[in-house]
């Protein structure tokens, strides 16, 4: 189904599931909630935040954890014509300060156990917005949402918005510097869910959905909010971290049937004793995204749960997966192909395409995504290019035309005059028995030379010394051209991650 030109991309996805009524749409600690149960909850909070003069186009900042609370101030929220900010519910005081600061959001809808950093981030920026909490039975100044949405009325009559007219924002991880607002049109959410969740995923009715990845993440938003509402499936929302005894136990008591993770928790699950193994879960298979899923992962996920983890690439400036493999047609090692509606090419520096096999820059266009990013105009010049967005991402095709991830641009290293992917080193150290993570960036040698180094987690049993450095240097001279080996091995506890799990290089090439 097409979008229609102007639309509210809220009342659509409710609208899709009318037939399914009672059906349930959420569950979350505190029970379960019907399609019908959602609708008359968002219209509520559309009259609530109206009733509280945020005007078409005003800021409403979001600071949940996942529960019912967040789809329904989303949803809500565009209803209204209101604009919904997600924000990081791990966000620290004054990382607040400075989300509140840069999206003049006029108010807040706040989870209760996320109160006191919300708060110092608010005394911090001189922020004087109203505060609804969730979860809570609010306080002087903050009402709680409950009694707000009790109060007000279900009906009402959304908000119409234009094709490119900006419904929501969703601010980056940040993983190389402050976090960036991308701003994205409602229809941004149709498309993804139509021509990834539906086209590529199969997602279906019957499916039952959990993400690893909270809403507040793009990757989260469309996993947990608009894929199931499109599809007319149910969503499982967890408040707590995604811990591997966790998200096992999800797996298993909630009969989920797509999972939805990162590899880093991938590798988690696959350590620890509580992983569901075949005949102890419901899943159909999973999928991942957030930084390139190792082959050997991959395939040890596939021998010991007996499902596949369809691999992709996506970001917040496109809202969702890009360029995936798919059920039944998974290249371990590759993130696949195109979706559907989606353009990739593969440049060098001067722009011009580069040969099969040859590493070059990854661009994308498609209808999701954003129109720019907040307050950033050099930034966002800098990135969107004649309707294509800069990934920032090293690629290369293979003869089979899937796409092959060799890096972050900025990650490359050049060793001898030969351009060296951190990734390839990576996966190659990764088919070692003893390790569990590795990251490669480059560090000067004596004579202040690039050269690779490793930061290596091992497994259990498995103990770092000299020896075992010397053998992963020769291991990996086996599987690649030996200018490529790492040059320096140092075993570390846990590689250093932003909260949606992607590796920051930059912490490991400080002194």
């Amino acid at each position: 189904m097409e979008p229609r030109p102007f639309l509210n991309a809220a009342e659509e996805l409710l609208a899709r599931s009318r037939d399914r009524g009672g059906e349930t749409a959420f569950v979350d600690a505190s029970g379960r909630f019907s399609f019908d149960e959602l609708r008359e909850l968002s219209g509520r909070a559309a009259n609530a935040l109206s009733g509280m003069e945020l005007a078409p186009g005003d800021r409403l900042i979001l600071c949940l954890v996942d529960s019912v609370d967040f789809p329904v101030c989303f949803l809500g929220a565009i209803l209204a014509g209101v604009v919904p900010v997600p924000v990081n519910a791990r966000s620290a005081a004054a990382e607040h300060a400075y989300l509140l600061g840069d999206s003049a959001a006029k108010a807040a809808v706040v989870s209760a156990s996320l109160l006191p950093a919300f708060c110092e981030g608010a005394r911090i920026s001189g922020w004087k917005g109203a505060v609804l909490v969730s979860g809570g039975t609010g306080e002087a100044g903050r009402p709680a949402l409950r009694d707000l949405l009790a109060r007000s009325g279900s009906r009402f009559e959304p908000r119409g918005a234009g094709p490119g007219e900006v419904s929501f924002w969703l601010y980056s991880s940040g993983s190389t510097g402050r976090p960036k607002a991308a701003l994205h049109s409602g229809a941004s959410l149709l498309s993804t869910a139509r021509l990834f969740a539906e086209q590529v995923l199969g997602i279906a009715p019957g499916d039952r959905i959990y993400s690893a990845a909270k809403l507040f993440f793009a990757y989260g938003l469309g996993n947990s909010l608009s894929f199931p509402l499109y599809a007319g499936a149910t969503a499982v929302l967890e408040a707590g971290k995604p811990t591997p005894e966790l998200v096992s136990r999800i797996l298993r008591e909630q009969a989920i049937t797509v999972f939805f993770g990162v590899p880093t928790l991938f590798a988690a699950l696959l350590g620890s004793s509580d992983l569901p193994r075949p005949g102890e879960h419901c899943l159909r298979f999973c999928v991942s995204a957030g930084e390139a899923l190792p082959e050997s992962l991959g395939r040890a996920w596939r021998r010991e749960t007996g499902v596949d983890i369809v691999d992709g690439i996506g970001s917040t400036e496109m809202l969702h997966i890009f360029l995936s493999n798919a059920p039944g047609d998974v290249a371990y090692g590759t993130s696949g192909r195109p979706t559907p509606g989606y353009e990739v090419k593969v440049i060098d520096e001067g722009r011009n395409p580069v040969g099969e096999g040859e590493i070059g820059d990854l661009w994308v266009r498609g209808p999701s995504c954003c129109r720019g990013y907040w307050n950033q105009p050099a930034k966002t010049h800098q990135t969107f290019v004649d309707g294509w967005m800069r990934t920032g991402d090293k690629y290369r095709q293979t003869q089979e035309g899937r796409f092959v991830h060799c890096g972050r641009s900025d990650d490359m290293l050049k060793v001898g005059g030969m351009w060296v992917s951190p990734m390839e080193v990576e996966s190659a150290l990764a088919r070692h028995p003893a390790v569990a993570e590795a990251a490669v960036v480059g560090c000067a040698d004596g004579r202040g030379l690039v050269k690779p180094k490793a930061f290596v987690v091992l497994k259990p049993g498995f103990r770092g010394a000299a020896e075992l450095a010397e053998e992963l240097q020769v291991f990996v001279k086996r599987h690649l051209p030996p200018y490529m080996y790492p040059r320096s091995i140092e075993f570390v506890e846990e590689l250093p991650r932003t909260s949606t799990g992607k590796l920051q290089r930059f912490r490991l090439r400080r002194p």
